[in-house]
């Protein structure tokens, strides 16, 4: 599960633990270990990154990871603290569903998923993982799928039109 991290007291940003990994590798002497870590960042009003990080001891990794989602920030277009539309990613053999949720729903999603969108600042969704269940796949996808939202105003600005033109009389 994804835990929070403390951050500098000066840093803006929240920091997820989603998974730490031991690997082992048999030498002459015998085994040596290294860890793997996977962390989340984001500044909860939009910007969300992830990092990947390996070392021989866990705080380190840590750190190589959090320094790392730190250099992969993106910008995802909310709306009232929601997705736009519902949204598909994908990475490897994951698959992520997220669609936008009334107020008071919260995060509905699990694991590796919910730690993003929460770092992202999405505070009502309902989101559901299909097919491979590794967090890294998990967390690569479902940044896929925020990062390819796009809000009314760019599409209408891309297409010469209105956002009245976009979404209709409602």
């Amino acid at each position: 599960m994804a835990r929070p991290e403390k951050g500098q007291p000066a840093d803006e940003f929240v920091e997820k633990l989603v998974a730490v990994n031991r690997t082992a590798k048999v030498v002459k002497g015998g085994r040596q270990f290294g860890f793997t870590a996977l962390t989340v960042v984001g500044d909860t009003s939009g910007r969300v990154g992830y990092g990947f990080g390996k070392a021989r001891e866990v705080p380190v990794a840590i750190s190589k990871a959090m320094t790392q989602a730190r250099k992969n920030l993106i910008n995802v277009s909310l709306r009232n603290d929601s997705l736009h539309y519902a949204v598909t990613g994908n990475h490897g053999a994951t698959r992520v569903y997220m669609q936008p949720a009334s107020d008071g729903t919260g995060v509905i999603a699990g694991g590796g998923m919910r730690a993003v969108l929460e770092c992202a600042g999405v505070r009502n969704v309902l989101a559901k993982s299909y097919g491979s269940r590794n967090p890294i796949n998990v967390v690569r996808a479902t940044v896929n799928a925020l990062a390819n939202v796009r809000s009314p105003d760019d599409i209408a600005a891309k297409r010469g039109k209105t956002v009245e033109d976009i979404l209709g009389s409602a």
